[in-house]
């Protein structure tokens, strides 16, 4: 899959669910996952991070938002059910991005909403758990910016092969982009 992705969440006080959303992050490949102002101990965390994540993946606990520090050129992208947020299945994920998710009970604070590139939303009739939302977007992201056949056109009808991997000039790195529809980005193709 191409580029990165860091996830975490804001104001967590139940140990158990970041546990779970760092257990799902680690399956998934995340790069990082952090906490911005929330109460998490490794050794409650580990009730539920069966694959004991923080081990195997950075982990960061910043005080505040004003001391997240995230890779040059990485993208901060809320998870929050508002009127605003884009809906999932409609985003484009970046290829660097961290995911913030809200607290239980609650929302992401203005100070997060405010250093967002983009806020996102399930398209959900409520909340659901923060492990659970995690998951979703981690996936979604997969499905969309992984190398995966395309899906058949019927029902139980068989994906479509992928192409060829490409070596050589950027015009057939361009057909394969396009094939896989990742945006175009003219770094890539050194224009």
């Amino acid at each position: 899959m191409r580029g990165y992705f860091g996830i975490g969440a804001e104001r967590i006080n139940k140990t158990m669910n970041m546990g779970s959303l760092f257990r799902t992050a680690h399956a998934f490949g995340a790069n990082f996952m952090f906490t911005v102002n929330a109460t998490y101990t490794r050794r409650e965390g580990r009730r539920s991070d069966t694959s004991d994540a923080t081990s195997h993946v950075p982990f960061y606990s910043f005080p505040t938002i004003n001391n997240m520090v995230l890779p040059q050129g990485c993208l901060l992208i809320g998870i929050e059910l508002i009127d605003d947020s884009i809906d999932l299945p409609s985003f484009r994920h970046p290829r660097q991005a961290a995911y913030i998710l809200g607290p239980e009970r609650g929302q992401l604070s203005s100070e997060v909403i405010d250093q967002c590139a983009y806020i996102i939303k399930i398209p959900t009739k409520f909340c659901i758990n923060v492990g659970l939302a995690g998951a979703v977007v981690m996936y979604d992201r997969m499905r969309s910016l992984g190398n995966f056949a395309r899906k058949p056109v019927t029902t139980g009808g068989e994906p479509e092969n992928l192409p060829e991997h490409f070596y050589g000039d950027s015009s057939k790195k361009k057909e394969m982009d396009e094939y896989l529809d990742v945006p175009p980005n003219d770094e890539h193709y050194g224009s």
